[in-house]
């Protein structure tokens, strides 16, 4: 299995055995680090915890470069995709090397947390952001989120062209007229949330008119220089793509509008990025302090001023006034403990998308 560690020196890489073996490399390496690399680092306190991690790199390096200002506690991202890592560390089991694990999307967390394989988060961490953003089992937490938006060519969509649903994508009109970004973790959360709004049979009803109607992209950016360029008239993806080109150029996005769905619609979702505590590690008390951090106030501050452009999801701290207001979106109301990647990876193979 091949490793990235990112320090605060570089990054380093070497391929990991699976298993004891592994956690015992992943020791060695590290007391090397202590020993004499000052690029892999310490805290004040010559702690260091591990951080897998599935949300942007950008953003956690700003939100853990805080933490360990706060704290003098050091922490080491391992880079990969939201099911990529949490299947890995069902795998690992009691042998993972994480401490805490912090995804894109709620699906790989409501994934680790059936195996059982997170520690219960602090009472306090968990009242440091809204209910809607913490699972029933209490054993993750939401600490930051991202609205589906549907983006159109204004040149090619007139507003009143607009589909009311994302389930109208399905049917005739749209053929040849939508791109999604099936392969990824963003939009199989968007299909997660139709599942849990529409039931089996019509999310496989739906996904089956997607495969006719449907141009498939590699990913979020290309499907929105897509529509820029009128490749296709439209897309369903997350909102911070468009604000964050709008934010630096607009080369990509110049010919771009934004049609947020609203009225509890499934393409009303707003995912949650996740963070929990892993039962593996050994280094609990760190570990939920990471956590603790990401909701806390500072935490979401760091977020906001990162430039990322999600949504803070903390009350007390207001999200960048360029963003359409989290509180105006009117999503769909979902237990984010229930949303099923697995099922949703079914449904899409059997409709042809994977």
């Amino acid at each position: 299995m091949s490793v990235q560690v990112e320090g605060s020196g570089g990054v380093f890489s070497w391929r990991s055995p699976m298993g004891s073996l592994g956690r015992t490399l992943v020791v060695l390496v590290t007391a090397t680090c202590l020993a004499g690399l000052s690029a892999c680092g310490s805290g004040d306190d010559g702690k260091t915890i591990t951080l897998y991690n599935a949300q942007h790199q950008d953003l956690m390096r700003v939100m853990v470069d805080a933490f360990t200002k706060q704290t003098g506690i050091k922490v080491e991202l391992r880079r990969g995709g939201d099911p990529e890592l949490a299947n890995q560390i069902v795998q690992e089991g009691d042998s993972s090397p994480a401490d805490v694990f912090v995804t894109e999307n709620s699906p790989a967390m409501t994934l680790v947390d059936r195996a059982g394989r997170f520690s219960k988060l602090d009472r306090a961490t968990l009242g440091q952001v809204p209910d809607q953003y913490v699972p029933s089992t209490g054993n993750w937490v939401g600490f930051a989120a991202r609205s589906t938006v549907f983006i159109y060519n204004r040149g090619q969509v007139a507003k009143n062209e607009l589909p009311t649903s994302i389930m109208d994508l399905a049917g005739p009109a749209w053929k040849g007229k939508v791109g999604v970004a099936a392969a990824g973790a963003d939009f199989q959360a968007i299909v997660s949330a139709v599942l849990a709004v529409k039931g089996e049979g019509a999310t496989a009803e739906w996904l089956a008119g997607l495969k006719r109607n449907a141009k498939i992209y590699d990913n979020n950016i290309a499907a929105l220089r897509a529509v820029n360029a009128g490749e296709v008239p439209a897309a369903v993806i997350y909102h911070y793509y468009w604000y964050q080109d709008q934010a630096e150029s607009g080369k990509d996005s110049r010919n771009v509008d934004l049609h947020f769905f609203g009225h509890r619609d499934p393409g009303a979702f707003v995912s949650v990025s996740g963070a929990g505590v892993l039962a593996a590690s050994d280094q609990q008390a760190e570990a939920q302090r990471l956590v603790a951090f990401l909701t806390s106030d500072a935490g979401q501050k760091a977020l906001v001023d990162s430039g990322a452009l999600e949504y803070a999801v903390s009350d007390a701290v207001p999200t960048n006034p360029a963003l359409k207001p989290l509180s105006t979106l009117d999503p769909p109301d979902i237990d984010i403990s229930t949303l099923n990647g697995p099922k949703v990876v079914e449904l899409m193979q059997r409709a042809g998308l994977l």
